[in-house]
Order: structure tokens, then sequence, then C-alpha cells
């Protein structure tokens, strides 16, 4: 017989008939009646399911009184009513193969509480918790509402490079990508006409310029792949390797931006609400007794628009102490972004209209000649989750920019084609795709969002 996932299982009303199922070992309690209770998940859902494994099987004394938490076991039995009042239904084991014996004096993790800071140095092995196995699934409904949402807008999915010559933000903090014996070479000496492109390369931290090369011919498009920053941040809100999405639109302005972002966060959340109620519970219960609250509130209430000059007032003007000092032409810190986000308006909060000084040089410049067309949408908790744009489409202010940001008008041809040839208005956001599931799970650490986490001296795994 195939064997079923669990989470089918725990609601199937096929009481009396076989039923198989595979998994690894939680607990195991015998009994003085001759059996052994067994409770078994396969990472389908929170919950686990309860086996009756009786002494008359053949193998009861020495595989299943053996078990221990971690061992993996495939179960066919019996699907009944469950006596107990912590499940409605049980499996009466006809057989119990055992996949893979478990040793409990080196298995890390026990049934005690093992805790979060302890599981990333076990990355291999944390995703069979209860915590980090519903944050996946958090995860991977994200991901999957992420595509329903743009597929339903009519954008199009479109994969950009890894490796790129192109430094988007204009920071410097790129991972080199070379061929060249860098390690016994000086730097400055290397010769990169002989490098494997025969040019300065690096990991990407966007793919906002190539995904603009499309939506400048195919009008709404949107990227999902992984990012890379150098940057020495080593903090609970800083990955070196994360995920983005970035849809970038034509024809579009400001304010049709600022709409699309609100209305695609909401529909995600909203999809996570009504998908994972139990790992949304569990999060709430244990990790942020305030999540579901949050989370109902992005979905039901309009987000707060602001401009970044009414936003530096409203800094000036309250009594909190920040670390950092306020004033206006400042780069926001995350102190001032969760103030605003979290005490001042408690709800999500988009920010337009930031200096031009402290943006990158592809925004488009407004008519003040001071400020550029941009927008943060800062979140409870988190601060900002998304950064956007409308982008320059003048030829001449865009080359401008360029050359005032200290770069290579020449590096970036292509894209200023895209301003002479058939230039439009359009432009996208950004979204970091961990601090969204944070939102989601009210996991405080950015590394427990991810898979493998790699960060300033980490990347194990």
């Amino acid at each position: 017989m195939t064997r079923q996932l669990i989470k089918y299982v725990l609601k199937s009303d096929a009481i009396d008939q076989t039923t198989t199922i595979s998994g690894w070992i939680r607990t195991r309690r015998d009994s003085k009646g001759g059996f052994s209770f067994l409770e078994i998940n396969d990472g389908s859902c929170l919950n686990n399911i309860q086996v009756i494994a009786n002494n008359t099987l053949d193998n009861y004394e020495d595989g299943v009184k053996k078990l221990h938490p971690g061992a993996s076991v495939t179960v066919t039995g019996q699907l009944v009513k469950s006596a107990g009042g912590k499940q409605s239904v049980e499996i009466i084991a006809d057989t119990v193969e055992i996949c893979g014996f478990c040793e409990p004096s080196d298995y890390p993790l026990q049934k005690s509480r093992v805790s979060l800071e302890k599981l990333r140095q076990v990355a291999h092995l944390r995703p069979r918790t209860n915590a980090i196995g519903a944050v996946m699934r958090v995860r991977n409904a994200l991901a999957f509402a992420t595509h329903k949402f743009f597929q339903e807008q009519d954008f199009l999915y479109v994969n950009t490079p890894i490796i790129t010559a192109n430094d988007c933000e204009g920071a410097g903090e790129m991972f080199q990508v070379t061929t060249l014996p860098v390690g016994k070479t000086d730097e400055k000496q290397l010769d990169y006409a002989k490098d494997f492109f025969a040019k300065q390369t690096s990991l990407t931290v966007s793919g906002q310029l190539e995904g603009e090369a499309y939506a400048c011919a195919l009008s709404n498009i949107y990227t999902f792949g992984p990012t890379f920053r150098a940057e020495n941040s080593n903090t609970s809100r800083h990955l070196a390797e994360f995920w983005m999405i970035e849809p970038e639109i034509a024809f579009a302005d400001i304010n049709t931006i600022s709409d699309v972002a609100e209305s695609y966060v909401k529909y995600i959340f909203k999809y996570v609400l009504d998908h994972c109620p139990d790992e949304v519970e569990l999060f709430n219960k244990f990790i942020d007794t305030s999540l579901l609250e949050k989370l109902t509130n992005v979905v039901d209430n309009d987000f707060i628009r602001i401009t970044y000059t009414e936003a530096i007032d409203i800094l000036l003007k309250t009594k909190k102490k920040f670390e950092f000092e306020v004033s206006w032409g400042c780069d926001l810190q995350s102190e001032h972004e969760r103030y605003l986000a979290e005490e001042h308006f408690n709800a999500p909060v988009i920010l337009s209209d930031y200096p031009k000084s402290i943006k990158a040089f592809y925004m488009r410049a407004n008519e003040d000649g001071k400020t550029v067309a941009a927008i943060d949408v800062l979140f409870p908790g988190v601060g900002e989750m998304i950064g956007g744009a409308q982008r320059e489409e003048r030829f001449d202010v865009l080359k401008e920019r360029m050359e005032e940001s200290g770069l290579d008008p020449e590096a970036y041809w292509w894209y200023l084609d895209l301003r002479r040839f058939g230039t439009v208005p359009h432009g996208g956001f950004g979204l970091g795709f961990e601090r969204a599931v944070q939102f989601c799970t009210g996991m405080t650490n950015i590394r427990d969002v991810i898979p493998f986490p790699r960060s300033v001296k980490h990347c194990e795994f």
C-alpha cells in the first residue's frame, strides 16, 4: 500500500481500513499491558499520529522496544477511532518496519526543549523540531502564495542572473566571483582580462536591473531568487545569502507601486492565516503572543502612508530617546523605523519621497530636486521589509545620477539603452523574503527562518 501523509490520515474518516504511514519517532511509551505507544511525525503537519504496537509483533522485543526519538519507521495497520482525548484517530499496527535506528545518547534532539541558538549548531537536524518544521511550512506557504498572487495578476516570472558585472546598490558589498588565484596575488595586480568572464564579476545583490529590461518589454514581471551581500553585520536581522521577491511594473508611478506592494503583502499573509492555522497558533502561544493580532491587523487594515519628511517630524517631536540622532537627510535606523511602525502607528507604514542623497542612483528624482520617488514599507517587530521606487526613466537625469554616485555609465550601457529606446515610467520593489517569514512566525532571529543560514563567519552545512 502507498504510504499516506500524516496530515491527511489525521483528518481521514476511513475508519477500520488499512493505512500505511512513514515518519520519525517523537516518543515511545511502553505499557505494562504488553504494548507500546509510538508518536510519529512525518513533517507534513504539526501534529503526530499515535501508533499502538502490540507485543505480538515479530520484531517487538528486538525492534519496537529499541526505538528512540529520531528513529525512522514505516507502519501499516488499522486506522481506528482513538480512545484518548488528544487525537481523533490512531493506528493499530500490523507491521512496524524499522528503517533506521537512532542512538539516544548521541542524538542532539532529546525530549526536553532545545534552544533556538543551540538548534543553529545542528541545522541539519533542526527541521525535525516542532518550531523549525512549522517555520518551514509557513515559508513554503508564503512562497506558494507569492507565485499565486503574481500569476493571478498576470505578472511573468523571470529568472535573473546570480552572477553579475553590475553593482545594483552601488555599495560595493558584493562577493567576488573569480577563477584567478586571489589568495596568492595582490588584488590590485589581478588581470581580470584573464578571468573566466574576462571582467570583474560578483554574486548579485538584486535582480532588479535585469528585471527592468524585461518589464520594459513584457509590462509586468517578477523575480524570486537568492541574493548575496557581503555586509559585515553580525546581527539578528542580517544574512549574507537571502531571498528576494522583486516585481517590476511598466507604465507605473510610485502610487501604483505602493498599491501593488500593499496588496501583495496582505494576500500572502492572509494565505498563511488560512492555510497554516496550527503553525500560527503554535507561534502565537510560544514565540509571540501578539502574532495572530499582528497578522490580522495587516490583512484587515489599510497601510499608513506618509512622506519621509512627515516621519522625521514625528521622530523629532517624540519624547522617546534614540541611540542615533534624527535629522532631515539621515538614513533611518531600525530603531526609528520600528518606533514608527510599532509605537506611533501600530501598523505597517509606507514611507515615501526620501532624500536622494541616501538612495540609489536609479530612483526617479522628484521635482523638488531634493527627494526621489522611493518607498520603504515598515512593519512592527521587523522594521523595513520592502524597499521600492519609481525608476528614473529620463536618460540624461539617470546618467547624471550615475556620475554623481561614482559609477561609470559605460559599465551600464545596456541599462541606459532602456532609456534610449522607448523609455516608459516604470518601477517596482523588493521584499526580503526572510523578513516576511519572520513577521509571520514571530521569530526574532532571521537565522531561524532560512534552512541553512549564511552570515559573517558562519557557513556550515
